[in-house]
């Protein structure tokens, strides 16, 4: 059968929602942070196939070019190279960033090579792939993103107007400022660093009571002190884009993007892999010569990004990596047959049919298309999402 349909599973964070996602799917809040449905072939938590009865890794890794296309195969190996998420943050997520392909691919090497076991606490790499990411908002999406350039960051540390932060601002605007001023707040530790988080926080406070400029930025950062007292991570945060995304909107994350997600339900796309290192809003371990050396400081000036073409069908939205593209459509879409396919329902069933099969998913169900030698069409009432390989 080449279109199947499939049961995730949700995985559980304490920043997750306990109602969004279950809502959604129609099923029965237990009252624990669900906060990421995970849909594809990733080891860790693959999706099941109602059809065949097994695990989707399973059904690709039995015919890898049958199911995914021997294009697909020759690019990214024997592997779905993407992975579907349905993602619902209540509180604050992590400052994060992911390495590129090289770096990864070093790193998880490395980290093999000194024996470091997969699930010890000081482990940076879980794989040796990147993790390029989009999140596409369903609800207002608040999240941190990229780095705000640094003359602009300079005036928020004017209008914060504390000591502390006085000498990082005068760095900010030296060669490879955003570089050392990162590295400085990340690396300050004892009474200097609670001075530093304290007069910081309390700075945001002042400000984001004022609704004016800067009051938007300030607000963000005063949440994520409020989710995580005492953290560096409002402070690191002061360095980033503050982005509200309305339903519809999408941000692109590439490697070495420092970001973090605040509040607010999504889609997101992203490489098959697991790998996060983190710089604060986290009681995991944080290592900060390895963040530093694979972070990207060019200054990102518009966090938001595009969709590359609309149609009277939705948004085709392409980004800077193969391993995945994102179509957001209703009523009719022809997928590919060269490449496999996510299928996600929205708010309405979409009906997915071809090679003699035809299959009508509940709203927020998901199928896999594998590649075939015909096209599949898929129709909806409402929105659907399409993910697969880029190109």
């Amino acid at each position: 059968m080449r279109i199947c349909q499939l049961d995730s599973d949700i995985r559980e964070y304490p920043w997750g929602s306990p109602s969004a996602i279950p809502q959604l799917l129609g099923r029965p809040e237990t009252g624990r942070p669900a906060a990421e449905l995970w849909i594809g072939a990733h080891p860790d938590l693959p999706s099941r196939s109602r059809e065949h009865g097994r695990g989707l890794d399973e059904l690709i890794a039995e015919d890898p070019p049958a199911r995914l296309g021997p294009a697909t195969v020759a690019q990214f190996g024997p592997r779905l190279p993407f992975l579907l998420k349905l993602l619902a943050a209540e509180r604050a997520l992590s400052v994060q960033v992911h390495p590129n392909l090289e770096q990864a691919k070093a790193g998880y090497a490395a980290e093999e090579a000194a024996r470091i076991d997969q699930r010890s606490p000081l482990r940076n790499y879980r794989d040796a792939n990147h993790k390029p990411e989009m999140a596409y908002a369903l609800t207002e999406f608040d999240a941190f993103c990229g780095f705000r350039p640094p003359a602009a960051t300079a005036e928020f540390f004017t209008a914060l107007d504390v000591p502390a932060l006085l000498a990082y601002r005068d760095l900010l605007t030296s060669s490879d400022g955003l570089r050392a001023v990162f590295t400085t707040m990340l690396s300050v530790q004892g009474q200097a660093r609670q001075e530093l988080i304290s007069q910081a926080v309390a700075g945001c406070r002042r400000l984001a009571g004022t609704n004016g400029p800067w009051s938007a930025e300030a607000k963000a950062c005063v949440l994520a002190a409020d989710d995580f007292p005492d953290d560096i991570g409002p402070v690191v945060a002061l360095l980033l884009n503050y982005v509200k995304l309305a339903p519809g909107e999408a941000i692109f994350l590439g490697a070495g993007n420092v970001h973090a997600y605040l509040r607010g339900v999504c889609v997101e796309l992203l490489a098959n892999s697991d790998n996060v290192l983190r710089c604060g809003l986290t009681g995991k371990h944080i290592d900060v010569a390895e963040l530093v050396r694979i972070t990207d400081f060019t200054p990102l000036a518009e966090p938001r990004w595009p969709a590359a073409a609309r149609s009277q069908h939705g948004a085709d939205f392409t980004v800077p990596v193969p391993d995945f593209a994102l179509a957001v459509g209703d009523g009719h879409a022809r997928l590919k047959a060269d490449r496999p396919y996510l299928v996600l329902a929205g708010e309405q069933p979409v009906t997915v049919a071809g090679d003699g099969q035809s299959l009508t998913l509940p709203p927020w169900h998901a199928a896999f298309v594998a590649a075939g030698e015909q096209p599949v069409e898929a129709r909806s009432d409402g929105r659907m999402f399409l993910a697969s390989v880029g190109g």
